[in-house]
């Protein structure tokens, strides 16, 4: 078979093949009057007829096959099904693809040659933050420089209530990335109930529950939860699983920031599973990780977890950032019943000498059970009150403050930073051995947990820039932890299956054209620790719907990507 015919062609096709009958038909009446000339002369004149028509259509046929807007040519073509690669091209029109294989008849307009290089789908970040950033940077460079061509936001219980108004807003702008987004718990408890510590009344329960089914109606793939955040902390089971149970009616998913990734991770992690069953619906553990040096090596009890309840029927999946380090705000380290209602709320307790004295202690216990004498582990990303501190862990913004060189001092620091407002952070306290051993788990995606990156702006995390190519270079290339065919897999088939994400994620005629092109023996990741604004090497040409963003390593300034919606019938 041939490849699938566009809308255009079709239409083409048909009008050539109506205006073909009509002339048939009038030369037939012709020759039918004319019988004079005899039956013969008819049927051989007829014969002749016909086959113009038959060669017309047939070269109408060939030319709409075999012509595209850009062909990429002569790669390593790995489709995103993970199975291994082949040599081929692939034809786009009109953003879509047409072919994929040997096309060396085909014409285009533009040629790309992949000659030593890999044609893949474009790949797909399932747990992203780009609220707030868009407008800031619409081209969202540092995704497109990863690889990314898709990012799914409206992560960890923080999204837009009114999704309707956003998508309008994402089409307006025009950003260089497809958009897909989740309804966010935390986000829609808080328009309802604010930060309030307690159980929802049934009045604000229904109104949490049609806000959530709107939110599905206008398109989320799914409800997300933030438990470890305010006001999601505050919420029960029961109350998340009501409003997964309105998500899983619109075929929507359940992707859940556990309550603890630490201590308590497995009874965190038994509490999803248990709200995907009840139910019903797919569950996504976002950033699986285990944080604490006291929790190390457990993946040899938390990833077993997952694979007993895939084996009992739930659709169960996991994400992960290839790092040592997650990224979070400053709050984490309080007590959560601190953190109740607003900022002058917060600063009331936390100048309250005996619930100071409390929150002190609660760190320093924290901090004993990490088997640390100093808060060396978070280090300040972007600290608004003060930014000559970004970079810097709370150990050393002590020694700056002229305060002693004491565990306590230090979690005073941490108090008085809140006060101003708290800080976004990098924590230092993953194990290298657990992040290989969870990213050896075939049903985990790789995903960057960040935002659209404004280039020089604080000292973020580096998987905002360099998640995919971190993958790619460092556990594949040189630790050969997965395969290249699998590794792609989990950026492309697998999370555009688990968000319903159609026409997504592979390398198939009729597919949305969103393709990667790299070097798999260069590409790599440049970001660091310390110098986080750098984008990632062997990206040679990154396209999103059919049109080249990222040309030999340098944005176009296409911003060619649409709202991804999950289009479910009532």
């Amino acid at each position: 078979m041939g490849p699938a015919l566009t809308a255009a062609m079709h239409l083409h096709l048909r009008r050539t093949l109506v205006r073909s009958v009509i002339l048939l038909s009038t030369v037939q009446h012709h020759f039918y009057m004319q019988q004079r000339l005899g039956l013969i002369c008819y049927l051989n004149t007829m014969k002749y007829i016909t086959a113009f028509f038959l060669l017309l259509w047939l070269t109408t046929v060939s030319y709409a096959q075999t012509t595209a807007d850009i062909i990429i040519r002569n790669g390593k073509i790995m489709d995103g099904t993970g199975n291994s690669w082949f040599y081929g091209d692939v034809a786009i029109k009109d953003g879509k693809i047409t072919g994929v294989g040997n096309l060396s008849g085909w014409k285009s307009t533009k040629t790309i040659d992949a000659t030593n290089l890999i044609i893949a789908p474009g790949f797909i970040d399932v747990h992203t933050h780009i609220e707030g950033d868009e407008i800031k940077n619409p081209y969202a460079t540092n995704f497109i420089a990863d690889g990314v061509t898709t990012v799914v936001t409206g992560n960890c219980g923080l999204s837009e209530v009114d999704l309707g108004k956003y998508f309008k807003f994402i089409d307006s702008i025009k950003l260089s990335i497809n958009v897909a987004s989740l309804a966010g718990h935390n986000d829609i408890r808080k328009a309802v109930m604010g930060k309030a510590n307690r159980l929802p009344t049934a009045n604000e329960m229904q109104q949490m529950m049609a806000l959530t089914e709107q939110a599905m109606k206008d398109g989320a793939v799914g409800l997300s939860t933030g438990l470890i955040y305010i006001p999601g902390t505050y919420s029960k089971t029961e109350e998340v699983t009501a409003l997964a149970k309105i998500a899983a009616k619109y075929n929507g998913v359940y992707a859940t920031h556990m309550r603890d990734e630490g201590d308590s991770v497995t009874q965190a992690i038994t509490e999803a599973l248990n709200i995907g069953r009840l139910a019903n619906i797919p569950v996504e553990i976002s950033h699986f990780k285990l944080s604490g040096q006291q929790n190390w090596g457990r993946s040899a009890e938390t990833v077993p977890m997952i694979i007993k309840a895939r084996e009992e029927g739930l659709d169960v999946t996991i994400d992960q950032y290839p790092y040592t380090a997650s990224s979070t705000s400053l709050s984490t380290l309080l007590p959560d019943w601190v953190l109740a209602d607003n900022q002058d709320s917060i600063n009331a307790r936390l100048g309250n000498e005996t619930i100071k004295e409390q929150v002190i202690d609660y760190m320093l216990q924290k901090l004993k059970k990490r088997k640390l004498k100093h808060f060396s582990y978070p280090v300040v990303a972007n600290y608004k009150a003060d930014t000559s501190y970004n970079g810097k862990s709370i150990e050393e913004v002590n020694l700056l403050m002229n305060r002693k060189h004491k565990a306590k001092e230090e979690a005073e620091t941490v108090i008085d930073m809140m006060k101003l407002g708290g800080a976004g952070m990098v924590f230092h306290g993953m194990s290298e051995d657990d992040v290989k051993q969870i990213m050896q788990y075939p049903y985990n995606m790789f995903a960057s947990d960040a935002s659209i990156r404004i280039f020089n702006q604080g000292v973020p995390h580096p998987r905002g820039y360099g998640t995919n190519a971190r993958v790619l270079g460092k556990y594949v290339r040189e630790e050969k932890v997965l395969s290249l065919e699998e590794a792609i897999r989990r950026m492309t088939s697998l999370p555009a299956r688990k968000f319903n994400l159609e026409k997504r994620g592979l390398l198939q005629q009729g597919f949305a054209a969103d393709i990667v092109v790299f070097d798999p023996l260069t590409v790599t990741d440049a970001s660091t620790y310390q110098k986080p604004h750098q984008y990632s090497k062997g990206f040679r040409y990154v396209l999103v719907n059919g049109q080249v963003t990222f040309e030999n390593e340098n944005h176009t300034g296409v911003r060619n990507g649409m709202v991804l919606k999950n289009e479910v019938k009532e």
